[in-house]
């Protein structure tokens, strides 16, 4: 089985849901603390052993390959302060994290399109997406658990949970049957389903491992929900013909595409934050007293 080295990171989309904040920034630099959660999305891939790294990004969203790059005059003025030791320790990981690629995506014609762009990247190999809107914590990392799936079953995965019927209307709905434990065999599904339409109320949230059948699929691909090239419809095809595997993955979601879901992560992860979270819980037991 051939080890999967790369992933992709569409990283694209407007951020109209989280406006006026995503106006100047994108979303994916919106901060979780003290990280934005770009970096949380590619220290998930790295800790599951990714070497290559593909972001795909839109005008206007610069700041995020300079995130990821060198910063001399920063480095400089860190550097030999012995109190400042640990910032200099953690610049330089963000730059030495992985080979990081980046590629503009220069018309937004949906997640499919964005993912077409990105065959010159991954070739012949198989590769994991990870959805730019979505940060995943845990301890095992989701690309991890994906990538253990494919090892086990040769088929492409996708990351799934079970959502509430009306949030399925968001995201998708998959036809899915048990295999073992949490992993489960994909064998249809459809973007967006209207009422009614629901296969399942499991959706895919966030990662997926494709192999590089995906391409031809997408390179026919008629648009499909809100007039865009959609992933899903390319990886229906694939679930049809060949079955997928669902892995109902262990883990907390975040959708920073979403006001509520970037306060969840600002909170929840401030809460496990090292240095601050001791004193943030006692703020917050304070302050739900006054509520």
């Amino acid at each position: 089985m051939q080890k999967i080295r790369k992933a992709v990171i569409p990283a694209a989309g407007l951020g109209t849901r989280v406006l006026p904040a995503t106006k100047a920034m994108p979303k994916e630099m919106l901060p979780i603390v003290d990280k934005p959660a770009i970096q949380y999305i590619v220290e998930e891939a790295v800790a599951a052993g990714i070497e290559q790294i593909l972001i795909i990004t839109g005008r206007g969203k610069g700041i995020m390959e300079d995130h990821f790059d060198r910063a001399p005059e920063l480095e400089a003025a860190l550097n030999g302060n012995p109190a400042k030791a640990k910032m200099l320790e953690d610049c330089l990981g963000i730059a030495n994290l992985a080979d990081i690629f980046f590629l503009r995506q220069k018309e937004t014609k949906g997640l499919g399109h964005a993912i077409l762009k990105a065959r010159p990247f991954t070739g012949d190999e198989p590769f994991v997406v990870l959805y730019g809107d979505d940060v995943i914590m845990g301890e095992d990392p989701v690309a991890a658990q994906l990538c253990r799936a494919y090892e086990q079953y040769g088929k492409p995965c996708v990351g799934i949970k079970q959502v509430s019927r009306e949030a399925i209307r968001k995201y998708s709905s998959l036809k899915v049957d048990p295999l073992q434990d949490n992993l489960y065999r994909v064998t249809d599904m459809i973007e967006k389903p209207a009422p009614g339409q629901e296969m399942s109320l499991y959706s895919i949230l966030g990662r997926c491992l494709l192999t590089p059948e995906i391409y031809d699929i997408l390179e026919n691909a008629q648009p499909g929900a809100g007039g865009e090239i959609q992933l899903t419809d390319a990886m229906a095809v694939i679930a049809r013909n060949g079955g997928m595997t669902g892995v109902d993955f262990t883990g907390k979601r975040y959708d920073m595409g979403a006001k509520l879901g970037v306060m969840q992560a600002q909170v929840e992860t401030a809460l496990r934050h090292p240095e601050i979270g001791e004193e943030f819980k006692a703020y917050l037991k304070e302050l739900v007293r006054t509520l």
